[in-house]
């Protein structure tokens, strides 16, 4: 609106004994007189006009460009940049002992665990650790080792966990303790490629498992077996004498003592960071990411 003002200014408006301009593109210049408007001067307004006409069009064009960052207020963060942030800093461990998934990252969780970014991550991950082995010189006393931990490791409860909301549930012992005995977690895929390549490739396999040894050691032998887990040298269940005792100490505990055999621990996976932590960890240690569940 202030443009047209404007125009309609410059066009009709002129000085005193001065022909406006309009007049001059209605009549041509056959109405400017010697006393009256001079022809530089009629340039000079129609100059104006354009000018002041491109520069409104030119400002109303640019304020309206997206990208422009003095006009575009910020945008709220979104749930999915939230759950992403979130388990950032689970997987980086900046939150250790956390009991569940906040009920704003289930989305994020459900999507990352089915989508495929989790399996694609896995498979990177194991193709480290596989450029990992292929540097490994063993010593052929068969006094190799390397540690596999068990669930979501070796086999996935993500069947389990997405009955209870990838994890924004509090965790069902009970519950658990009934999908472990059905045999059914799947392989991992990757890792099972690699338990394969090392088992072949000479090490001794140890499956360290916080699983209780007089409830669940039958089903989850069966369970491993029938998902191609097959060669490992020892798995390795909670006994009654780590009643009680976190994960921290009680894989600490179970790593000593195979250094005390004479084992020399090349690596060690698994998706917790209590399974990483602690006394005689191995030469190596890596990471498969677990959002949906932390044991402390």
């Amino acid at each position: 609106m202030l443009l047209v003002h404007a125009i309609f200014y410059l066009l009709f408006h002129h000085p005193p004994n001065q022909p406006p301009i309009i007049s001059i593109f209605v009549f041509g210049p056959s109405c400017l007189t010697m006393e009256g408007f001079m022809i530089s001067e009629m340039a000079k307004r129609v100059r104006d006009i354009l000018s002041m006409f491109v520069l409104a069009i030119f400002s109303k064009v640019i304020g309206t460009k997206p990208y422009s960052r003095r006009s575009a207020p910020a945008e709220p963060e979104s749930e999915a940049n939230e759950g992403l942030s979130w388990r950032l800093a689970v997987e980086a461990n900046n939150m250790p002992g956390w009991s569940t998934v906040p009920l704003h990252c289930l989305s994020h969780v459900e999507t990352y665990m089915m989508g495929g970014q989790y399996e694609q991550d896995v498979n990177y991950i194991v193709e480290q650790i596989e450029n990992y082995v292929s540097q490994v010189v063993l010593k052929g006393d068969g006094c190799d080792a390397w540690i596999l931990d068990i669930d979501d490791t070796c086999i996935s409860n993500l069947f389990y966990y997405k009955d209870k909301n990838y994890g924004c549930d509090p965790f069902d012992p009970g519950g658990f303790v009934a999908w472990v005995m059905k045999g059914e977690c799947p392989a991992i895929p990757a890792v099972l490629g690699l338990f394969t390549k090392l088992v072949e490739g000479g090490f001794k396999v140890f499956l360290l498992t916080g699983r209780d040894q007089q409830t669940l050691a039958p089903a989850t032998m069966a369970n491993l077996q029938n998902q191609g887990f097959i060669g490992y040298h020892r798995v390795i269940f909670r006994n009654q004498s780590f009643k009680g005792k976190s994960a921290v100490v009680f894989k600490s505990e179970v790593r000593k003592q195979l250094v005390e055999e004479g084992y020399r621990i090349w690596g060690n996976v698994g998706d917790q960071w209590t399974d990483l932590q602690g006394e005689c960890l191995g030469n190596r240690t890596f990471k498969i990411p677990n959002p949906m569940y932390c044991v402390p």
